[in-house]
């Protein structure tokens, strides 16, 4: 058996050339049976996991922005995070955007 945990797969690698080398890790890893978790902030590899069927699923942490600050209930949630915390982040240490 083999567990893996890969965090921000490809980081530092240009968006496309990431997305197809990602994919093609995490299809050998579940085509060899293989269990284990991969985070992301690359949205487009969350598209995926409804090829992969039941053998992969999306899940998310929630968080809020609280006196400027990001905070978690390190909850596990279904499904891919609906909302963008990054513009927010961004504007709470001073940027314009």
């Amino acid at each position: 058996p083999l567990l893996f945990l890969l965090d921000e797969i490809l980081h530092g690698t240009n968006s496309h050339d990431r997305r197809i080398g990602a994919e093609a890790i995490v299809r050998a890893l579940v085509t060899a049976d293989a269990i284990g978790l991969v985070t992301t902030h690359d949205l487009a590899l969350t598209e995926l996991v409804p090829e992969l069927g039941t053998r992969a699923a999306n899940v998310h942490f929630a968080d809020e922005i609280a006196e400027g600050r990001m905070v978690f209930d390190y909850r596990m949630r279904q499904g891919v995070v609906e909302r963008s915390n990054a513009l927010a982040l961004m504007r709470a240490v001073g940027l314009d955007v």
